[in-house]
């Protein structure tokens, strides 16, 4: 389209989100999807270059922090959980309206544990599971200290294990594992059948550019789109382009790209063996990204088993990107922020060149932490997907590394975009929601808007956290619909 009315910039699971979202809200809406690859979900929406936890705070320890006096804040947990609950409602309405035929080829029931080892560590985990379970988020969360019954959990943790060794585990039974490569694509697949919605693929933006009452964007090659609303959704390419944009808001941001890495096993048999996602802690001075994991995945039917993720350093935003991507994005207003951050994270530095140091025998000794009979022979190395963290300027000018997902939206709405890692696509549609109230406020507040929401969003306005038979009620729904 030469003039559409909305430009999504990026074919993975925020532009598929917030597309179908608008089609949904206002069908009149003419939508551009561009994508720079030759398929949508090709970066960090596919499958093999994201974990698909679901990341819903049930597993990952770094979403529970503990305190000097040993109590554990669990607010970031409850957070993060409401927002992967409220995507499972979008989803399981998607179902229900047939936007989503077979819901079981995106997501599958996987149980999530966290697993720890050592005296510290076992009493931090009893602290958690005492608080979290208090909560009717996650009153179903079972803990253990017992062998036997760990081995019952995750066989694979117990094969060859001191029996003498202080462990401890928790579980939650109702977990999930997602491929938001494939809930992207059927999404997009979805949207583009609508009159007025069309997908472009090979089509990288190069430019971004004010345009009247719009937005100029250009492509390689020389297209040109103009649109009055524009969203980037291009993941770690998403700095760049919202350099390009120039608002004012986008001044001051940074970003240090870190590569995954993933162990895969080749066995059959072991991979049979294990049936969950258990989340250990992470390394001093790992960003959260890497805490390291024994997961058990669902990819285009088949079940695998991945151990990771090791961190790297490469410059590039993308996979598909350039060496020159990290060198291209400094500029005058976030080179301080840069410089900082970096000072101020040397532990990540030290643990970046740790892990780049690492023989496949180093990596399998991490694995073995976790999976103590586990033999070198039957893993390899897999790349997995860029991630990049925020650098943000602080009140003080300086910077920091910000961990999580930020919208970043221009003063008048008519671009926004999203920076930043995990949990990312597990949040998606709240997500998505921040960057409707920012950029069609007027829209939101609308009787028509608000019924429709009320419909593809139910949890939307409500606390769940306060609203006990609301949650059940939401929550029992959706894994009907879902088939979970």
């Amino acid at each position: 389209m030469e003039a559409p009315d909305v430009t999504l910039i990026g074919g993975g699971i925020m532009s598929a989100t917030l597309g179908t979202m608008l089609n949904q809200l206002n069908p009149e809406l003419s939508i551009q999807i561009l994508e720079g690859l030759p398929r949508v979900a090709m970066e960090s929406s596919n499958a093999w270059n994201n974990a698909g936890t679901g990341h819903a705070a049930l597993c990952e320890l770094n979403y529970t922090a503990q305190a000097a006096d040993g109590s554990v804040d669990i607010s970031k947990a409850l957070k993060i959980n409401e927002q992967f609950e409220t995507s499972k409602h979008f989803w399981g309405w998607l179902v229900d309206q047939g936007i989503i035929a077979n819901p079981a080829a995106f997501i599958q029931p996987c149980p999530h544990m966290s697993f720890v080892w050592g005296a510290d560590n076992v009493e931090f985990l009893k602290n958690r599971h005492a608080a979290m379970s208090a909560n009717h988020f996650f009153q179903s969360m079972e803990f253990t200290t017992d062998l036997p019954t760990l081995g019952k959990w995750a066989p694979l943790l117990t094969f060859g294990r001191d029996e003498k060794d202080p462990v401890a585990a928790t579980r939650v039974a109702n977990g999930t594992d997602v491929n938001y490569g494939e809930l992207t694509r059927q999404l997009i697949e979805n949207l583009i059948l609508n009159d007025g919605v069309e997908l472009a693929v090979d089509a990288k933006v190069s430019n971004l550019t004010r345009d009247g009452e719009g937005w100029k964007i250009q492509l390689a090659g020389g297209k040109t789109v103009r649109s009055r609303f524009v969203f980037i959704g291009a993941g770690g390419g998403a700095l760049p382009l919202l350099q390009k944009s120039g608002i004012p808001e986008g001044k001051g941001y940074g970003g240090f790209p870190v590569s995954g890495q993933f162990l895969v096993c080749s066995n059959s048999d072991i991979v049979e063996k294990h049936g969950a996602k258990v989340y250990g802690k992470a390394a001093v001075g790992a960003p959260p990204m890497s805490v390291p994991h024994l997961d058990t995945r669902v990819i285009g039917g088949h079940k695998s088993l991945l151990f990771g993720p090791y961190a790297g350093f490469s410059p590039k935003y993308l996979k598909s990107g350039s060496n020159l991507d990290l060198f291209k994005s400094v500029k005058p207003d976030n080179l301080g922020p840069m410089l900082a951050a970096g000072r101020d994270n040397m532990p990540l530095t030290k643990y970046l060149i740790n892990e780049c140091r690492k023989s496949h025998n180093d990596r399998c000794e991490s694995l073995r932490e976790f999976f103590p009979e586990a033999e070198n022979v039957d893993w390899k190395l897999i790349n997995a997907g860029q991630r990049v963290q925020i650098i943000k300027r602080d009140a003080e000018r300086t910077g920091k590394l910000q961990f999580g997902t930020e919208v970043v939206s221009s003063a008048d709405g008519s671009l926004s975009t999203v920076l930043g890692a995990s949990p990312g696509a597990s949040t998606a549609v709240s997500i998505i929601l921040q960057v409707l109230e920012k950029c069609f406020p007027q829209e939101m507040i609308s009787n028509d808007w608000k019924e429709a929401l009320a419909q593809m969003v139910p949890a939307y306005g409500l606390q769940l956290t306060q609203d006990v038979a609301a949650h059940a009620e939401l929550g029992s729904k959706a894994a009907k619909l879902l088939k979970l």
